[in-house]
């Protein structure tokens, strides 16, 4: 076999630069491979396929990966190709502390330094907590090798006296139900250990799920294979299928431009919203879009779905979970239902387009899945982004989590600088608080907190629960967790401590949230608001050192995507020179 070349005649691999050197250096790089037992042929000009896993037992959601590997691995030697595993900085949504958020684009970065320092002619992605698979690919898209993702599928239905429960979306309701004296300790501590009963991550249509959905309509997963749980013996099976296929997208040279195209946002865009997806698939899409040179909005994520219909009954906006959506049919069967809305042209890593892919689901299940004609909610139910006085850059709304009755509102601000205030806050009795009144907590955003913590749905105050009230008004530049519910405004931008006007509002002020014509406006008079412009003092600094001060020196703000400003655009694969 010629050694610059795949064997097939195409292009020379990029692994041929190390291992197909005769020289000292070559020399270098296999004997040092050679002390893992690997045979003399596998250096012969063979694709080598990067598996990057996010494995680790600090991320329980991804704890399962390093078995996910072995199976691609063995697709990978199947199809004549070199299979080399190695670990990605894993974050873990459930135990990170301030916030996973914060560590993204530091996943990001690392990642694309690896990919690109090493002998790779393509990846296999491996990940399922929600920062890890938008952190990974953005990596991917900055260095453009052909590239596949695989995710480690959602856990089985929580079971709990009888009844379905979800991650995060019951942990919610359940603590909110104890705190108003409605649920016993003991009840609480059982539910504890019946809600994450097997391997995977949240089984709700949180982040993770959501993120795991979005890639497969994006085109870089395979097909139907994001919402198998993850101790299904399937996900398994399609991990090996995955590792045949990336050889052969090596040797086809289908490079991660070639997939992640205008058409492919528009398309998970809009499978977003008929999901019932998460906000945060509104951030995640926007940086991987900027990594890859794709010119994308915040208006997009509502302009191009407005005609879209919720299809999917799952939590937090519904009744089922991802195990039920999975046996239903999955995202193949939601992207054909949206066929007329959807580029079908577009060639995914499957190598075929998704015209193809979809030509064969069907539905199992109409109670999960819905049709275009008889949709669970009607259009317009997915996020939507607001604009006015009080988010000129603008804010997100997640309408299927929402109540009804609050889209249309006009309040009484209570404003609180910190989350932490706001929880001592919520707890007091004498709180001056109505259930008309819009809790406003702020200096949580990308730069403010540091990191934008998913703390935007924050609790209803005690007195109003103890009364019975479940939702209001919520107002910041935080994030929500994807399992999370409410009549929650998010992403505020500018953000508060680069000087947003959500840093201005006072308690007492006028606020009106008109989601029906998408405003969110500060009813206070214009000299009143530059008076206070012309006073505002940013809040103090706390991070003077390492990840968090590069951090905030470079993040973007949520309508960018919250990526650092240095990385955005791709940068290719060029190899660093070597030093022997």
């Amino acid at each position: 076999m010629d050694p610059t070349t795949d064997g097939t005649g195409a292009a020379p691999l990029r692994s041929q630069q190390w291992f197909g050197d005769t020289g000292r250096n070559g020399f270098i790089h296999r004997s040092w491979m050679r002390n893992q037992g690997f045979a003399d042929d596998v250096f012969d000009g063979r694709p080598v396929v990067g598996i990057a896993s996010t494995w680790s037992e600090l991320t329980p959601c991804n704890a399962h990966l390093q078995e996910v590997a072995a199976a691609v691995k063995r697709g990978v030697w199947e199809a004549g190709g070199f299979p080399l595993e190695f670990p990605a900085m894993s974050l873990g949504e459930p135990l990170m502390r301030p916030t996973t958020m914060l560590y993204r684009n530091l996943l990001a970065m690392e990642l694309e330094e690896l990919l690109r320092a090493n002998p790779l002619d393509g990846v296999v992605l491996l990940a399922g907590c929600d920062k890890t698979t938008p952190g990974t690919l953005m990596a991917a898209a900055s260095v453009d090798l052909p590239t596949l993702m695989i995710t480690g599928g959602p856990m089985l239905n929580g079971k709990f006296q009888g009844r379905d429960i979800g991650s995060g979306t019951d942990v919610w309701r359940f603590s909110e139900e104890r705190r108003a004296g409605r649920m016993s300790a003991t009840d609480y501590s059982m539910a504890e250990s019946c809600m994450s009963r097997s391997r995977g991550h949240c089984m709700t249509m949180g982040t993770a799920s959501t993120m795991a959905c979005v890639t497969e309509a994006l085109g870089v997963q395979l097909p139907g294979t994001a919402a198998i749980p993850a101790v299904d013996s399937r996900r398994y099976a399609a991990a090996q299928v995955g590792g045949r296929r990336i050889v052969a997208m090596i040797n086809e040279d289908q490079r991660l431009s070639t997939v992640l195209t205008r058409e492919a946002f528009v398309n998970a865009i809009r499978v977003n919203a008929a999901i019932g997806g998460s906000t945060n698939a509104v951030v995640h899409l926007l940086a991987i879009a900027g990594r890859i040179g794709v010119e994308l909005s915040l208006a997009d994520f509502d302009t191009l779905t407005s005609e879209i219909p919720l299809l999917v009954d799952l939590m937090p906006s519904g009744r089922f979970l991802m195990e039920d959506f999975a046996y239903a049919g999955g995202v193949p069967v939601v992207m054909k239902e949206l066929s007329d809305h959807l580029n079908l042209d577009h060639v995914t890593v499957s190598g075929r387009s998704v015209r193809d892919n979809i030509a064969d689901a069907q539905c199992w299940n109409r109670e999960v899945i819905g049709t275009v004609e008889e949709p669970i909610q009607p259009a317009g139910s997915g996020t939507v982004v607001l604009f006015g006085s009080l988010a000129p850059r603008g804010a997100v709304l997640k309408v299927s989590a929402a109540s009804p009755e609050l889209l249309s509102h006009v309040g009484t601000a209570l404003v609180f600088d910190t989350i932490e205030e706001y929880v001592v806050a919520s707890e007091d009795p004498d709180l001056d608080v109505t259930a008309d009144t819009v809790l406003v907590v702020r200096n949580a955003g990308p730069k403010g907190y540091p990191g934008f913590p998913e703390v935007g749905n924050v609790p209803i105050p005690k007195r109003l629960l103890e009364q019975g009230v479940l939702d209001m008004v919520r107002i910041s530049d935080a994030r929500m967790s994807g399992t999370g519910y409410g009549t929650c405004v998010l992403h505020v931008a500018p953000e508060a401590a680069v000087g947003g006007p959500l840093g201005l509002i006072r308690t007492g002020d006028l606020v009106r949230l008109d989601v029906p014509n998408r405003r969110l406006d500060l009813l206070v008079d214009e000299p009143e608001v530059a008076a206070r412009r012309a006073a505002w003092v940013p809040p103090g600094r706390s991070t003077d050192r390492g990840w968090a001060r590069l951090y905030v020196e470079h993040v973007q703000q949520a309508d960018q995507g919250v990526d650092l400003d240095f990385l955005t655009g791709s940068s290719g694969s060029t190899i660093p020179r070597h030093s022997h």
